[in-house]
């Protein structure tokens, strides 16, 4: 894994920028489906585990996880 892997997760609810307390260095993109866009950096694996963790312990529904290529991850910060 590269240093600070960039991710997207989406979940399956309508977050607000409430949300982004539990979510240090993620930026939140509401999706036209209902679904939220979490993305952002996990330095390791542990980090992007305990992002998850956060998303399981609030009851959201986890979508999907996906790690973004360089070029795909150059306009996220």
């Amino acid at each position: 894994m590269d240093d600070k892997a960039t991710y997207q997760i989406r979940v399956r609810q309508q977050l607000d920028e409430h949300w982004l307390r539990w979510f240090e260095g993620f930026t939140l993109q509401a999706q036209p489906d209902g679904d939220s866009l979490l993305t952002g950096h996990a330095i390791d694996q542990s980090a992007l585990h305990s992002a998850l963790n956060r998303i399981r312990d609030l009851g959201l529904e986890l979508v999907s996880v996906q790690q973004l290529k360089n070029d795909q991850s150059e306009n996220v910060e």
